[in-house]
């Protein structure tokens, strides 16, 4: 559990605390895959641009008059095949890594709003009750996690 989560001992519960450590859990895992998504998605870009780069000025320009030589040259050049499953695996793996940042957005604020929903059972004593912007102002500046609102 994190040191700063596990030293909040008179301000919340163990459970609290649990709940806590999730909700960073899952904060870092959410953010691992949107690093990820994010740079799959350049290279995406990038490998689709260096393709189409070679595309024109090995075929498309020197056979640009007829649209036969064109599509029979590109058949025939075993790199153009290349390219061609290198930049769609590229856009597959960018489609599943989106899907799984999605997913982990999800549970990560799914967390973040039952934690500020229960925020009453959680610190139910008047003394935690008091003390619990101190917990919410934590997690915000060492986690950027937001407890104080549900809006993003």
């Amino acid at each position: 559990m994190e040191q700063l989560i596990q030293n909040l001992d008179g301000r919340t519960d163990q459970a609290t605390r649990r709940m806590l450590h999730n909700v960073v859990q899952r904060k870092r895992k959410f953010d691992k895959f949107k690093k990820n998504h994010l740079i799959v998605m350049w290279a995406t870009i990038g490998m689709a641009g260096i393709f189409l780069a070679y595309l024109y000025l090995t075929t498309i320009k020197p056979y640009s008059y007829s649209f036969y030589e064109v599509f029979s040259v590109f058949v025939s050049r075993s790199p153009n095949l290349y390219f061609l499953i290198l930049t769609a695996g590229l856009f597959g793996l960018m489609n599943l890594l989106k899907e799984k940042r999605e997913k982990a957005e999800k549970e990560f604020h799914a967390l973040r709003c039952e934690i500020i929903d229960k925020s009453k059972d959680l610190w139910k004593k008047e003394d935690e009750w008091k003390n619990r912007h101190l917990v919410f102002e934590m997690m915000k500046k060492m986690y950027d996690i937001n407890l104080f609102h549900e809006n993003k």
